[in-house]
């Protein structure tokens, strides 16, 4: 087994998690909610159920990374609870789109915002971007953290003077009602309501980022759990807040469709200039989405490499600890989903894919709750088994949703599993 340097700290943990959660979706999703749920009190709800939901999977995580401290996710708990051909699936699932296609998303979403102020195709921003964060943290452990830590504490202080400033203003003209109605319910009933959820899901997406870097967190086996459950606490009392202030920012025709809503709320708030840098500074702060995603990612590489003869190259690091390889190759797929310059496309189709592994990894934690009473738990889930059929309930009527609304996209996710499956069959593992 490759001998890793155990460089991250409680806050760390804390700040990564937050970082792979605070992203994409925080900026760009609530206009598309907008554009089928037209009613504000449900579209809070949305971001309410969506932490929630986040919170139930990280007490589930959190247990298992606690009883099999190892780095790898999904990979390394679905080998380990049911078969280790389930985990490779999950771990193909993290080459081709766990964290490549979030990266995409991010950069092309900075690339958007950046693009509204500097007078540069948003695609080549999103490919510079790209190469810079790649470059820190690619080649040298302690680098990529400093970069990681700061770029996430200025995201935080960021956001939270945002959401002041949009709370503490008076409400534009034509913005959607936050008050409760007749309506809200009937829109949480909604098919509408459902699709919504695939994109919150997706904001909410990282709550798991802390157990795919175990091996290189001190004391694992109680640090993971703590940081899992108060950055996931954390990110959803921000985006509940952020929400509050889109929808009291921007009226519903402006918002509904809209994926710059960020930009398009600094605009209200202050104006064209102000506007303007403010839309900059979102942009910048998606940089520490990236970077918490490049720091994960090829940690889950990295660990299929040790298991896979065929990918050991994948496991190998430099002199300085980090695993160029792995960076290397997840940018590469990375790159390809920012050529398609399909935003809503490739969330919807991320996000079903990371929903779905996701949900088989919390009924792994039944599973080894009820083959294996008496394995050693360092962490519990508290009220068991509450958390996990709240956390299987809503990701499986996600699921359903997307099945129902958008069939084409969930074949998309079931092709790529196959090709998956094939090659494995094919013998890559071998």
């Amino acid at each position: 087994m490759v001998m890793t340097h155990r460089f991250v700290d409680y806050r760390a943990a804390v700040l990564i998690v937050v970082a792979n959660m605070i992203g994409t979706g925080a900026f760009a999703t609530l206009g598309l909610q907008a554009e089928t749920t037209s009613n504000g009190a449900a579209l809070i709800l949305i971001w309410i159920l969506g932490g929630i939901t986040a919170l139930c999977g990280a007490l589930c995580y959190g247990e298992l990374a606690a009883a099999f401290p190892r780095s790898g996710g999904e990979y390394h708990f679905l080998s380990r609870i049911f078969h280790p051909s389930l985990g490779q699936l999950a771990g193909w699932v993290s080459v081709t789109i766990g964290f490549a296609a979030p990266i995409a998303l991010a950069t092309m979403a900075l690339g958007s915002y950046a693009g509204t102020v500097i007078s540069v195709d948003p695609l080549w921003i999103a490919l510079a971007t790209l190469a810079l964060v790649t470059s820190f943290h690619a080649f040298d452990l302690n680098l990529g953290r400093f970069f990681q830590v700061a770029a996430t504490i200025v995201k935080i202080t960021v956001m939270g003077l945002f959401c002041v400033a949009a709370l503490g203003a008076e409400p534009v003209p034509g913005s959607l009602s936050l008050t409760p109605d007749a309506g809200t319910l009937a829109a949480v009933f909604s098919t509408s309501f459902g699709l919504s959820l695939i994109y919150v899901s997706y904001a909410y997406s990282g709550w798991n980022a802390a157990t795919y870097i175990v091996d290189e967190v001190r004391e694992p086996q109680r640090t993971v759990p703590r940081a899992l459950v108060h950055g996931t606490l954390l990110v959803t009392g921000l985006y509940v807040l952020l929400n509050l202030g889109f929808l009291r920012t921007i009226g519903a025709e402006e918002l509904a469709g809209t994926v710059e809503v960020g930009a398009l709320s600094a605009r209200n708030l202050f104006g064209e200039q102000g506007g303007a840098i403010l839309s900059l500074v979102l942009s910048l702060i998606l940089v520490s989405t990236i970077g918490a995603m490049v720091l994960a990612g090829p940690r889950v590489l990295a660990v299929i490499g040790e298991d896979l003869p065929a990918l050991r190259f994948l496991s190998v690091r430099n002199r300085r600890g980090a695993p160029t390889r792995a960076v290397l190759l997840q940018q590469v797929v990375a790159l390809l989903f920012i050529a398609t310059d399909s935003f809503e496309g490739v969330l919807t189709f991320a996000g079903s894919a990371l929903i779905l592994f996701s949900l088989l990894t919390v009924v792994a934690l039944i599973r080894l709750r009820i083959r294996e009473p008496q394995l050693d738990r360092p962490f519990k889930v508290p009220l068991y088994p509450l958390p996990p059929l709240v956390f299987i309930s809503v990701s499986g009527a996600s699921l359903v949703v997307v099945a129902v609304d958008r069939p084409a996209m969930l074949m998309a996710v079931l092709g790529l599993l196959a090709v998956g499956w094939l090659c494995f069959r094919l013998r890559i593992s071998a």
